[in-house]
């Protein structure tokens, strides 16, 4: 192949090639805009309607269903100011740093109703939901992990979200062997419901 024709057919692959990389490079820059957390229940704010049987087939699938809700997107959590802690992790035993927003601040923002009488069940995607009251939620300093080390929490690790506390600076949570310390603290997290 002549080297005058080679560059001209490498100049219109080129062409071809970039809208498709600008493409691309605006579904990964549309990724942090993907809802990451739903928040349903007894709030006073909300940005989205009811459940949906299709779109929302995991919360179908347990058995959570709401007529209006707070969605969160990754990048909307990370726009908070975020709290980090060290708790040493029943999978390791070795202290690991999470980091993300308090859930108290992320409750406050959806308008939550305080009650004492109020408490949240946490959702995970493998269909762990324990349930605290706002008040133990407030106590332990609950955080809405989205890293782990400074890196991104990923579904099939500990993501979307970890709601933890740091165990180890809780002196009633300390005392208590190691994988019996957070038994309240889903991984995986992805819904909160608020009931009053």
């Amino acid at each position: 192949m002549e080297k005058r024709q080679f560059l001209s057919s490498g100049l219109v692959l080129g062409t071809l090639l970039i809208p498709t990389l600008k493409e691309a490079s605006a579904t990964i820059q549309n990724a942090s805009a993907q809802i990451i957390l739903t928040i349903t229940g007894d709030i006073k704010h909300v940005n989205r309607d009811k459940s949906d049987v299709v779109k929302d087939q995991l919360m179908h699938k347990q058995g959570v269903h709401f007529e209006r809700a707070y969605t969160f997107a990754l990048s909307d959590l990370e726009n908070l100011r975020a709290k980090t802690i060290s708790p040493t992790l029943e999978y390791d035993a070795r202290i690991h740093q999470l980091s993300g927003p308090r859930l108290m601040d992320v409750l406050e923002l959806v308008g939550v109703n305080k009650t004492k009488h109020s408490s949240i069940i946490f959702h995970g995607i493998d269909g762990y939901s324990p349930e605290i009251s706002l008040a133990l939620a407030e106590k332990y300093d609950y955080i809405l992990a989205t890293k782990l080390d400074g890196q991104l929490l990923s579904v099939g690790g500990f993501g979307p979200l970890f709601a933890i506390y740091d165990a180890d600076r809780l002196t009633e949570i300390a005392q208590k062997p190691l994988n019996q310390r957070f038994d309240k603290c889903p991984w995986g997290l992805y819904c909160i419901e608020v009931v009053a």
